[in-house]
């Protein structure tokens, strides 16, 4: 039974020497591939280094399949020019695909050499598609049938062997294109003199390996079939995305999304070098420090009336927090339809009046208690009204930022999920200071 990896990470990284392959070998020979991999990401980098040591050869390269390129990237440069060789033994294109943005060219030449012959048309077809194109991701192992077959050799065809996440039959004509799909259940009850075309799936979707993968994924996902086929431009059968692989791009799609949202890169290593991290961040850091000045400069404005009513100055960071968690909600709930296809400028309208509505139905019932709180704490009515007006004011202005930033940034072929957040709390803030302060000036001066 596998070891919880909280209590091995705990193990690796106390002052305990490690060094000892064989108890590193002893400590790691129940865990899976995946267990692997995400003990090596958790662990700081020179222990990293002295557990890979002790990962079997005939392990290692599993093992740098499922981690991320950036700790990945640290164990590659690691590792002695002789050991490839025996690591790379066994390799296919499907794993050289997914180390290639981590293998400096001397290493892809090296594993490229070592793939068959059948295995090196599948890497060079694979890299001439985007690794964003479903035609990056293909998986060649098919149930492929003539279009005139009948139920006995689809029965032939299964009994030899069936790939994993493959549960239907491709029927193609004379020339490979992809015609029709037939369930591989469907032939245990049929007779066997049966033409398979009696038998095909109705509304198969069929993908074109220049797909975007996110969206050809969640067309997976969503067909109740284990894989769907994948064309070229002229309908000929090229592959097939299963339902492994696109549930492995969706989930690297949303941790994208997560990691964008703050300005970082989901590859990040945890124990990425100080200067990488601090260098990856400093982007994001200071495009905040440049909208925090934009929203100072407004609050600058008032700051006359600031120091008469100096209550507004401790009320601002509640209008402020307001608005962005407003903002926030909205926009993570637009992203993520915009994400999965579900926005569009038939549903846009009505998607704006509603979250306008959700906006006026918040805004109304924080706006009153954050009112009632300021009155009793400053024991001032017009403070209390000023502070429900601005509230009222500035959830109602994010709603409406949180559904048409993401929707036109989309449209600039911008990133929602990676800046969206950041522009959404300037306008928030700006919004929020000036109607709070605005208000103030025209109602306790």
């Amino acid at each position: 039974m596998a070891e919880p990896l909280p209590d091995l990470i705990e193990e690796f990284v106390s002052d305990t020497p490690i060094e000892d392959p064989a108890a590193i070998v002893t400590a790691l020979a129940a865990q899976d591939d995946v267990y692997i991999a995400s003990l090596l990401e958790s662990l700081p980098v020179e222990r990293r280094r002295a557990v890979w040591e002790g990962v079997p050869r005939d392990r290692k390269l599993d093992v740098l399949v499922e981690m991320r390129s950036d700790p990945r990237e640290i164990l590659i440069d690691g590792t002695e020019d002789h050991e490839w060789s025996a690591i790379f033994s066994d390799i296919e294109a499907e794993d050289l695909l997914e180390l290639l943005d981590s293998l400096p060219n001397r290493l892809v030449d090296l594993a490229y050499a070592e793939l068959d012959a059948q295995q090196q048309d599948y890497f060079r077809e694979a890299t001439a598609f985007d690794d964003a194109q479903v035609g990056h991701w293909l998986n060649h192992d098919l149930l492929v049938l003539p279009l005139n077959a009948k139920v006995r050799e689809g029965l032939r065809l299964v009994r030899r062997q069936v790939p994993n996440h493959c549960d239907s039959i491709f029927l193609v004509n004379r020339s490979g294109q992809f015609s029709a799909a037939v369930k591989v259940t469907r032939l245990l009850s049929a007779p066997e003199h049966l033409p398979l075309v009696e038998l095909t799936e109705d509304n198969v979707s069929v993908l074109k390996g220049t797909d975007e993968s996110t969206s050809a994924s969640l067309a997976v996902q969503r067909s109740g079939l284990a894989s769907l086929p994948v064309v070229d431009d002229n309908n000929k059968l090229i592959g097939r995305l299963d339902i492994g692989s696109a549930s492995e791009l969706v989930n690297e799609f949303y941790e994208r999304q997560v990691m964008a949202s703050a300005g970082m890169d989901e590859d990040e290593d945890l124990f990425s070098p100080v200067a990488k991290s601090a260098r990856n961040r400093a982007v994001w850091l200071g495009i905040n420090l440049l909208t925090a000045f934009m929203a100072s400069w407004f609050i600058g404005l008032f700051e006359g009336t600031l120091q008469q009513v100096v209550a507004l100055a401790v009320l601002m960071p509640v209008v402020a927090s307001m608005g962005g968690i407003a903002g926030s909600q909205t926009l993570t709930l637009i992203v993520r339809g915009l994400a999965l296809g579900q926005v569009t400028s038939a549903n846009f309208r009505a998607l704006m009046i509603k979250e306008l509505k959700v906006g006026g139905v918040n805004g109304v019932i924080w706006a009153i208690v954050i009112g009632i709180v300021a009155y009793f704490w400053f024991t001032d009515v017009m403070l209390g009204l000023v502070i429900c007006l601005a509230i009222l004011f500035n959830i109602v202005a994010a709603a409406l930022a949180g559904v048409f930033l993401p929707v036109i940034l989309d449209k600039l072929k911008i990133d929602p999920a990676l800046s969206g957040s950041v522009i959404l709390t300037t306008v928030t803030d700006i919004v929020g200071f000036v109607a709070f302060l605005g208000l103030g000036t025209l109602f306790l001066l």
